[in-house]
C-alpha cells in the first residue's frame, strides 16, 4: 500500500484539527508547536512554515473549527439585536475555548491587535449602516471609538474576568452604554 503525502488544503486542515485537539487536551499554557506536530504526525517545521508562533496557530485553529465572526455578521432586524448577537458570538467563543486560551491569546497575540480592531470596525460599521437604512438611527457616521465600544468593553471583561461574561453584562453594554451613545452622537 502506497502512502500518500498530505499537501495543500488537506494538510492544512489536518494541522488545524491537530492544533484544536491538542488545545482541548492540554490547554493553552501547555500547548507547544512540538505537541501539535506530534499529534499531526509531522515535523514542527511544517507548522512554522504556515504560522509564526502558537498564537497564530491557535487563532487559525479556532477559525477553522468555528469560523470567523466576520463571515457571519448577524442581521436580526434591529441594531440592539445585531449588537447583542455579535457580543454573543464573541462570548460563545470564550466559553468554547476557555479563559486560559483567551488570556493567553490576548497576552501573546499583540501583533494581531490592529487586525482584530479592523475586523470589529467592519462588523460594527455594517450593523450601523443597516440600522441607518432601516431608519433606527439617523446616520451610521459615528466616531471610530464609539464604533468598537461594545466589542472593546466585552474584551475588557474577558481579560479581567475569571468567568465567562454573562447575559446581563452583554445587555448592559448594549442598552446602557452603546445605544444611548449612538443616539447622542447623531448630528
Amino acid at each position: 500500500m502506497e502512502s500518500t503525502r498530505r499537501r495543500g488544503a488537506a494538510l492544512e486542515a489536518d494541522l488545524l484539527d491537530a492544533a484544536w485537539a491538542e488545545l482541548k487536551a492540554v490547554g493553552y499554557p501547555k500547548l507547544t508547536m512540538e505537541g501539535v506536530a506530534a499529534r499531526a504526525r509531522t515535523g514542527k517545521q511544517v507548522l512554522y512554515r504556515r504560522w509564526r508562533n502558537r498564537a497564530e496557530l491557535v487563532i487559525a485553529a479556532m477559525r477553522h473549527h468555528s469560523g470567523r465572526i466576520a463571515d457571519r455578521v448577524p442581521d436580526t432586524g434591529t441594531l440592539r439585536g445585531d449588537t447583542l448577537a455579535v457580543l454573543h458570538l464573541m462570548s460563545e467563543r470564550q466559553r468554547e475555548v476557555g479563559q486560559d486560551v483567551i488570556h493567553g491569546l490576548m497576552a501573546e497575540a499583540g501583533f494581531r491587535k490592529a487586525e482584530a480592531t479592523e475586523t470589529m470596525q467592519g462588523i460594527m460599521r455594517t450593523l450601523l449602516e443597516r440600522a441607518a437604512e432601516r431608519g433606527e438611527i439617523p446616520t451610521a457616521d459615528v466616531p471610530t471609538r464609539l464604533l468598537t465600544l461594545p466589542t472593546d468593553l466585552l474584551r475588557h471583561e474577558m481579560v479581567l474576568g475569571d468567568e465567562p461574561v454573562g447575559e446581563g453584562t452583554l445587555e448592559e453594554i448594549v442598552d446602557v452604554i452603546f445605544l444611548p451613545l449612538v443616539s447622542m452622537s447623531a448630528p
